[in-house]
């Protein structure tokens, strides 16, 4: 048995892991500890998920409690956190001295509350979000977020960062949920967008591998507007550099005709236009396009 209080500030990057929870993500992130040489140890309910891990070197735990004995940190990959709760506090399973870094998706909500939770318990509690799908654990492309108390974070780094590029985001245990939800609000709001547009072009019988390089050249062009716009946010000023809002609700009309001309779901540009028109009524219309942050900001209207 691991002593969990003997982990070093900087356990090195071949400390023993354990990893609970073995659907396809945590299999992955098993499988990369494994890759990077950490004596892996694995728990599951269905134990038989954890053969192949087996084979490739982890040991499996016996019971939740001998797991989280086996190492002084504990990646935890479950259905949801009602799921952690159920696990983690069952009778006979203590936390104390533990460092548990959870990667079950959740909320910002829920992540804080379950921090709150650990620490009463005794463990030390970092919460996660995986940006990325399992065949990129343990590749520069898997990004993986953290959020909690930093030399919690620091003291782990080396080991996690088996699993990808890892960040920490700050002391806010529920900031790596939020990114998470903000990351895949682009994630839609890009696919959707090119959709629209695909569904426009194959009224003309121009098919979706020949409109996609064009799509994807106007959205890294957007993405580029970022920064910028970022500093007119913060700042809480919205000069019209490249063009007003009212003139973007102009172009906005003109998506929306032609959608509706061609038959297409008109849905997507209408909301655009609805907040920009509130928006404009605001006295916002002279400004630019990041001046709809106060309407993103607010409770949308059912």
């Amino acid at each position: 048995m691991t002593d969990r209080t003997a982990a070093p500030v900087n356990a090195s990057a071949t400390a023993p892991v354990t990893v609970v929870g073995l659907g396809l993500m945590g299999r992955a992130l098993a499988g990369a500890f494994l890759a990077a040489g950490h004596p892996t140890v694995v728990w599951n309910r269905t134990s038989s998920k954890a053969a192949d891990l087996v084979a490739r070197g982890a040991r499996l735990a016996p019971s939740i409690g001998a797991a989280l004995d086996a190492s002084p940190l504990t990646v935890v990959c479950l259905t949801d956190y009602d799921a952690v709760h159920e696990l983690l506090g069952a009778d006979g399973v203590t936390l104390d001295g533990t460092t548990l870094v959870n990667l079950t998706s959740g909320d910002s909500a829920q992540a804080r509350a379950t921090a709150r939770w650990a620490g009463l318990r005794g463990a030390r509690y970092l919460d996660g979000a995986v940006m990325a799908v399992p065949p990129a654990i343990g590749t520069a492309e898997a990004i993986v977020l953290h959020s909690g108390p930093r030399a919690d974070f620091d003291a782990h780094a080396p080991a996690l960062a088996a699993l990808g590029t890892v960040s920490h985001l700050g002391e806010d245990h529920g900031l790596a949920s939020l990114y998470d939800v903000a990351g895949l609000a682009m994630m839609w709001s890009v696919l959707n967008a090119w959709l629209q547009g695909t569904a426009m072009l194959g009224k003309a019988g121009v098919d979706a591998a020949t409109y996609a390089p064009f799509a994807r050249r106007i959205a890294t062009e957007v993405a580029g507007w970022l920064p910028g716009y970022a500093e007119q946010i913060d700042a809480g000023s919205f000069p019209a550099e490249a063009s007003a809002l009212e003139t973007d609700a102009r172009a906005m009309e003109h998506l929306i005709g032609e959608s509706e001309a061609l038959g297409v779901n008109a849905e997507l540009p209408k909301l655009f236009k609805a907040m920009a028109d509130r928006a404009i009524a605001a006295g916002h219309g002279g400004e630019q396009y990041p001046a709809l942050i106060e309407e993103f900001g607010r409770p949308g209207k059912d």
